[in-house]
Order: structure tokens, then sequence, then C-alpha cells
């Protein structure tokens, strides 16, 4: 299990077994190990992890209009203790954060 957090800090997602949940346990996406992206439930590109534990959305990611196959599990992990939050990286050029409606199931 890893702990994903936003630019800012903010504990945002968890990484599991390929799969991605809210902090609170419900599936919002899928790992695509070929592309190393994150896709939603919907076959959509959500974004990728960038200095080892940040996920945030590549503006430039070529995969940002395509549809992909969205056949993994949609059940809940359960909730996961509270990390807490970690330093902020500031904006990195290229990136931005994942606005919070497309991490929630």
């Amino acid at each position: 299990m890893q702990y994903l957090f936003n630019s800012g800090g903010h504990h945002i997602a968890n990484f599991v077994n390929d799969e991605l949940y809210a902090p609170s346990g419900h599936n919002i996406g899928h790992y695509r190990p070929q592309e190393g992206i994150f896709i939603d439930l919907h076959g959509r590109y959500l974004g990728e992890i960038v200095r080892r534990d940040r996920l945030l959305y590549n503006l430039t990611s070529r995969y940002r209009s395509t549809t992909f196959s969205a056949s993994a599990t949609h059940s809940s992990a359960g909730a996961y203790s509270n990390p807490g939050n970690q330093s902020t990286i500031g904006n990195l050029t290229g990136f931005e954060d994942i606005p919070p409606s497309r991490l929630r199931p």
C-alpha cells in the first residue's frame, strides 16, 4: 500500500494492488502498468505518480484523450490510517493537482 498526495502535501489516495482508492476506501481508479498511469472508473486518464508519492495530472500526457477499458474491480478497500500531510512540492511545470471531484467514486 502506498499513500499518495497532491502537490500541497494533502493525502488524496491510496495505491493498493494496482487499484486506486480514496482515503475513505472507495475505489476511484486503476493503474495501467504498461503506460505508467492511473485511469478513473470510466477508463479516462486520471494522473500519474510524480516524485515517488504525488498523484498529479500531466498536462502533456499523450493519454489525456484516450479511453481505456476499465474492467477491474470497483469494490471498496476500507479506510486506511491517515498518514497526515507531507511537505509541499510547489508547482511543477506541466503538472497540476487532480480536481477533488475526480477523486471520488
